[in-house]
């Protein structure tokens, strides 16, 4: 992202300014009530730009991080924690992107360590494992499609041996259960990025 240029003021719109904020102020000492009604309201609509403008600074995560068992969430849930995850660990840009189209990512994000990243969940029942067909698609999409650097899947079951021997010869990570388990409970190794 390139800089912002710096903002110069000419000596005419300091001038200008200043006769402004004078004249205001001589009007709101003359009329108190309705000076005081007039600052409220402005206050209130700065209040308001600069959280329109803040929000789109901040990750698009919906919901506060709920301390529930991963098995008991929804897929869209589940999607929402890994994202607060990533948040609470130091990651920045954080977004929510799963649905019917995301290409192989759940969550995509910046490490602490500024390189983009994705994970794809996997909200499994503990029985079910995460099969290789999943392995190929984010290996497809990580690195051409989102720009990311690494990718991981991350699942509340675990994977198969398959999935895991293409996991391991194309780089990619996969987090399990109990991986998930030590990174939901503040272990920076566990980490997706890790």
């Amino acid at each position: 992202m390139p800089a912002r240029k710096r903002r110069r003021w000419s000596g005419w719109t300091i001038a200008v300014l200043a006769l402004l904020a004078y004249l205001a102020y001589r009007w709101i000492t003359a009329n108190p009530v309705l000076g005081a009604l007039i600052l409220a309201l402005l206050g209130a609509a700065a209040f308001a730009v600069a959280q329109v403008r803040l929000r789109g600074r901040l990750p698009r995560i919906r919901r506060p991080l709920a301390p529930h068992d991963p098995h008991r969430m929804s897929p869209g849930q589940f999607e929402e924690y890994l994202a607060h995850l990533c948040v609470r660990d130091g990651c920045s840009r954080v977004q929510v992107v799963g649905g019917a189209n995301d290409h192989g990512a759940d969550v995509l994000y910046v490490d602490p360590h500024g390189r983009p990243g994705l994970i794809q969940a996997k909200r499994y029942a503990p029985g079910n494992s995460v099969g290789n067909e999943h392995v190929q698609i984010v290996n497809g999409t990580y690195r051409d499609y989102h720009r990311c650097v690494h990718a991981s899947i991350v699942t509340t079951s675990h994977f198969t041996q398959a999935a895991q021997a293409f996991a391991k010869r194309v780089g990619i990570r996969l987090v399990d259960d109990a991986r998930l388990d030590r990174w939901a409970r503040g272990y920076a190794s566990a980490a997706p990025w890790n």
